[in-house]
């Protein structure tokens, strides 16, 4: 299964990088993969350090509540808590 998250552009960068935010961590990923032109404040999935897809803002916070839905159910089931 593979997995890709949402990530905010902080700084598109001349050299074929960005500066992402995701979910609070800060990373360069590489803009390579993408058809389109990416610009600061734009939301773009991240798969293995590569920008592979655009998505408008709205679906990008839900599938980080979801993300976090996801993390807080594991977190709950390590520690036992109910």
């Amino acid at each position: 299964m593979c997995l890709s998250i949402p990530s905010k552009v902080v700084e598109a960068r001349d050299d074929g990088t960005a500066l992402v935010d995701t979910m609070g961590v800060k990373r360069v990923v590489s803009l390579e993969l993408m058809q389109e032109p990416v610009k600061e404040n734009d939301w773009v999935l991240i798969h293995v350090g590569f920008a592979i897809q655009k998505l408008d803002e709205e679906s990008a916070l839900k599938s980080l509540e979801l993300f976090e839905e996801i993390l807080s159910m594991e977190e709950s089931y390590e520690y036992g808590a109910d």
